[in-house]
């Protein structure tokens, strides 16, 4: 007996070596800690239980039946962040430098299987040089039963992708198709076609890091959802990002203690607005004061900056927040922000998470370059993700809200639940100005009319009073008392129940 555990004790060792020590040693020197290291540092110590450690490749062509290294590549199983259970795989670097084989992708599947079944996130940590290009065909047939797997459990439970190396070819897909995508800067990078394909076919010159690194996919491409300068970093944000997100689409967000008073007045926001409707003010401002003790986790911080999205707790429930920020292009929506702002609205929305809305949008940025982008069809992804969403909608507007964007933005007639406006709220079809040089075309020659027909525009229609009267705004409340309304609102709606008409699925503009 004694000698079977201690061969099994051996075996265990073996697998746990991957690649072997030199490999390993390879891997820190480049700054990456190894697919075992990573999964210690995401799930709560001692609570990984892992699935497969012995399983190793069916390949004998190429040589490949004398280098069977157990686990075949990838770490797989299951264990608990902050005590709620997630399945994790990690992807070993130094064997076979990560890549994809049949087996590889069966443990990959079998974990998603059990994450769709039980109920619980999945949380993928992707470092490989792609498919293993000695099994052919089976390791194409691998990646896509992968994708089939992400496609079922989308809407289902969470899954997460955290990109700490290469990511290349096919094996971007999966990533593309799971909720959140995390990049570490300078150590991972993600394209479909490498540099020296790109050089071959199109003769332009570039980096990995300048085709598919971090910078490129948060700031460019809106590929990643966040960057992050290590792989502890990373992982310690994935943990936190986890806390606020339910297990699977059956379960309500968690409930954390909390120990700020929903009630608590902040005087400064009545000063947060500037006298000159065209000076801009930071937004986040107003989503950190209304956050329990000030807690705001932003989703695609560096990319379309003129929305921000991203989570806050109020009486220690998630909540997701979508706001206009005055600072970067007055806030105005454009096709950027209009898919960033209705992917992260139709993921609230799967994981039935409420939504606060903060309006301040002159409308949508005109010029020649966003029609012909389509920001027609863009546009209209927020206004369908609004529209469709069944969650506890509050809004609240700040200042401007013009034209179709007021619309667009949870306005009361896309069945937003709560519908508040700040005294200093403009409600128009456009600004003053504007609509003072239409609706007044014959007097442009005259500057003292144009200035008192454009005063008396501002002194009927710049305030929230109008579509007060209409019903289309709720109440128009103190901006000191904004945490503790919007607290009570969303308190107020958590038996809400609502259900589309049946249909299939729907036709968002894509």
């Amino acid at each position: 007996m004694k000698d079977i555990l201690s061969e099994l004790e051996e075996r265990r060792n073996e697998a746990r070596l991957g690649g072997g020590q030199r490999r390993i040693d390879a891997q820190h020197a480049r700054g990456k800690l190894t697919a075992r290291e990573r999964i210690e540092l995401l799930v709560d110590e001692d609570s990984f239980e892992e699935f497969d450690m012995f399983v190793s490749h069916r390949c004998t062509d190429f040589g490949m039946q004398d280098q069977k290294p157990a686990g075949d590549g990838v770490v797989t199983g299951w264990g608990t962040i902050n005590g709620r259970m997630v399945y994790v795989f990690s992807q070993d670097f130094t064997v076979f430098g990560g890549s994809l084989s049949e087996t590889h992708a069966q443990k990959i599947c079998k974990i998603m299987d059990m994450a769709v079944q039980n109920g619980a996130p999945v949380i993928g940590i992707n470092d490989s040089g792609g498919a293993r290009i000695q099994e052919g065909v089976a390791s194409l047939a691998g990646y896509a039963e992968v994708f089939q797997r992400n496609i079922m459990a989308s809407g289902v439970v969470p899954q997460i992708s955290v990109i700490m190396g290469p990511c290349a070819g096919g094996a971007v897909y999966s990533p593309a198709m799971t909720d959140f995508i995390f990049m570490v800067k300078d150590t991972s990078y993600m394209f479909v076609t490498g540099p020296e394909v790109v050089k071959t076919v199109t003769n332009e010159v570039v980096t990995a890091e300048e085709l598919g690194g971090a910078s490129t996919h948060t700031k460019k491409s809106s590929v990643a959802d966040g960057a992050f300068e290590n792989d502890v970093e990373a992982l310690a944000e994935v943990r936190r990002l986890v806390d606020f997100l339910p297990l699977n689409n059956r379960e309500k967000p968690p409930v954390r203690p909390f120990f700020d008073e929903p009630g608590r007045i902040e005087s400064s926001l009545d000063t947060l607005i500037p006298d000159n409707a065209n000076t801009p003010y930071d937004m986040k401002e107003l989503i950190t004061k209304v956050a329990d003790e000030g807690d705001f986790y932003e989703i695609q911080e560096d990319y379309a900056k003129n929305i921000i999205t991203g989570f806050i707790r109020l009486e220690g429930q998630t909540v997701g927040v979508v706001a206009n920020q005055p600072m970067i292009l007055a806030g105005c929506l454009d096709i950027d922000s209009s898919r960033k702002a209705a992917r992260f609205v139709r993921f609230c929305d799967c994981f039935e998470i409420p939504i606060l809305t903060l309006v301040d949008v002159p409308g949508f940025l005109p010029g020649t370059s966003q029609e012909y982008g389509g920001v027609i069809k863009h546009g209209a992804k927020l206004l369908f993700a609004y529209g469709e969403a069944t969650v506890p909608k509050v809004t609240v507007i700040t200042r401007k809200a013009y034209g179709g964007a007021y619309d667009v933005m949870a306005s009361k007639h896309l069945r937003g639940d709560f519908n508040y406006a700040w005294p200093t709220a403009e409600i128009a079809v456009m600004g003053a100005k504007g609509a003072t040089e239409i609706i007044h075309r014959a007097d442009l020659s005259d500057a003292e009319k144009i200035a008192q027909h454009t005063q008396d525009y501002e002194d009927r229609f710049a305030n929230p009073f109008v579509a007060a009267e209409r019903g289309f705004i709720d109440e128009v409340i103190m901006p000191q008392s904004t945490r503790r309304r919007v607290s009570k609102a969303f308190a107020s709606l958590r038996g809400k129940q609502l259900k589309n008409p049946w249909k299939k699925h729907d036709n968002i503009p894509l």
